[in-house]
């Protein structure tokens, strides 16, 4: 009878487990697929008429460096502990369970809100090539195919991310070894000195509210790096994998956005308005459209349409992953209804699977009716998420290490130490506390203040300590005490 009751809860427990099926390959190009995407390939033009080519390499490479410190913090925590849903494990076991609750429901509803934006930028996506086409047959031709990567297995996510990342990388290598032939004068005839790249006789333009303003849309274009943490959970060696996709692949997502902002800052004069207007949906003027062209490449703005058409695609298969595996983990500790945390024998949380299906095609529709009010909100709400994941990513590693040492282990056993503890954390937090804060500062210095706008942006803050103070009043928790932070369940 004890042996039956037995097998009976450790089939319970294998119907709740995911699958090990994330080789190294899949992490590094999660890695690169989560911050290479529009943010480069349209933003980065934007960014260099605010601020100027060097303004926006010295906000790129700023954010770069916070980034880099979150990253390795993530790398610590997630080799030495890899579960899917690490964010709110980790702020869960070395803060206060407050804020993992708090963590977990803000960053699965960021990503469950992003599945219907990324729908709508896919259908916009393909007006350029079929202009009377419907946006809703578009969107639920891209719904299906998310939906098919992720439900046959996390290999199936793995695979689509990996060649959607791969097409991306290979564009802008690309557009690297074209935009240095360039310079050298080897497509256009004629050598190119640093006057464009230093017009008006600096390479700096606007001052430093313009640089912030361009670290803000630099925050934004690397987030999704931190997926890498979320995916150690399914890795078949986190412990070697996951350090490994996090010093591999930082250092190339850096240099790619800075050679790119140079080269374009060498080719195309910040004064240019086209910089400016690029948008989703008129790649014709995309910085990276503009270049092919000078260099004579045909074809390049339907190209880099589908190259474009491709970083949604990646990032609408990582919006319902990663909504679906946090999901998972909410359930898994009690913070979800139970249903959740059941998996099939592919190892995919189904319930959990399907109800972000459903509420990305709910918010969808919601963006077609009532002029997208509504949705617009919702996606106000969702700005912050992801500098507020970087933020507790940040408090979590540094009370991880602080736990680690008070109950006498050893640093040399960790399979991935972080470099420059406790600077590190200490740096990210204050820099993206500071980005949060400054979201809207033009909000604040007109001769009055745009509350509408203000309130739009802020929105998610607000938000976000009602989960925390309402999860805390509710279950009554507190900090945990460095010596009571657990280290020995894996599970």
């Amino acid at each position: 009878m004890e042996q039956n009751c037995q097998s009976s809860e450790m089939a319970d427990r294998s119907s709740e487990q995911l699958h090990r099926g994330l080789k190294s390959r899949h992490l590094s190009m999660i890695a690169i697929g989560g911050a290479i995407g529009t943010g480069l390939f349209v933003a980065s033009g934007s960014s260099i008429s605010t601020a100027g080519p060097g303004g926006a390499l010295l906000a790129y490479f700023v954010v770069g460096v916070m980034v880099y410190f979150v990253m390795t913090s993530l790398g610590e925590m997630a080799s030495f502990l890899p579960v899917s849903g690490s964010f709110e494990t980790y702020a869960s076991r070395f803060v206060d369970p407050a804020l993992g609750f708090a963590l977990g429901w803000n960053y699965w509803y960021n990503w469950a809100i992003t599945i219907p934006a990324e729908l709508s930028a896919g259908s916009l996506v393909m007006k350029y090539w079929f202009p009377h086409s419907s946006s809703v047959l578009w969107s639920a031709i891209f719904l299906a195919l998310l939906f098919l990567l992720n439900v046959l297995s996390v290999k199936g996510y793995g695979e689509g991310e990996y060649w959607f990342a791969g097409i991306k990388v290979v564009t802008v290598l690309v557009f690297l070894v074209v935009g240095v032939l360039m310079i050298f004068g080897i497509f256009n005839g004629h050598p190119i000195d640093f006057h464009t790249f230093t017009l008006g006789g600096t390479p700096f333009h606007g001052g430093a509210l313009a640089i912030f303003s361009t670290v803000l849309v630099a925050g934004f274009a690397f987030q999704g790096t931190e997926l890498v943490g979320l995916a150690a959970g399914e890795s078949e060696n986190p412990a070697r994998n996951v350090p490994k996709a996090i010093n591999q692949v930082f250092w190339r997502i850096l240099i790619f956005y800075v050679l790119t902002i140079f080269i374009i800052g060498m080719l195309i004069p910040y004064t240019d308005p086209n910089l400016l207007k690029a948008s989703i949906d008129n790649v014709a003027i995309s910085p990276f459209t503009l270049v092919f062209q000078r260099a004579g490449l045909a074809l390049a703005a339907s190209v880099m349409n589908a190259v474009i058409l491709t970083a949604v695609l990646s990032a609408g298969n990582s919006a319902l992953y990663a909504s679906t595996r946090m999901l998972w983990a909410l359930a898994k500790s009690g913070k979800a209804p139970r249903l959740f945390t059941k998996v099939n024998g592919r190892g995919v949380p189904m319930n959990a699977l399907f109800v972000n299906l459903l509420v990305g095609f709910v918010a969808f529709l919601s963006s077609l009716y009532g002029n997208g009010v509504v949705y617009t909100w919702m996606v106000n709400a969702s700005g912050l998420s992801g500098f507020l994941v970087w933020l507790g990513i940040a408090i979590s590693h540094y009370r991880f290490r602080k736990a680690y040492v008070a109950q006498g282990r050893d640093l040399k056993q960790l399979a991935y130490r972080a470099k420059w503890y406790p600077f590190g954390p200490i740096f990210a937090f204050v820099l993206c506390a500071t980005v949060i804060i400054g979201q809207d500062y033009s909000g604040f210095t007109g001769g009055s203040i745009n509350w509408a706008g203000v309130i739009a942006t802020y929105i998610g803050i607000p938000l976000f300590i009602m989960l925390w103070l309402g999860y805390k009043l509710v279950k009554k928790t507190k900090m945990v005490p460095l010596q009571e932070c657990d280290f020995d369940n894996h599970l």
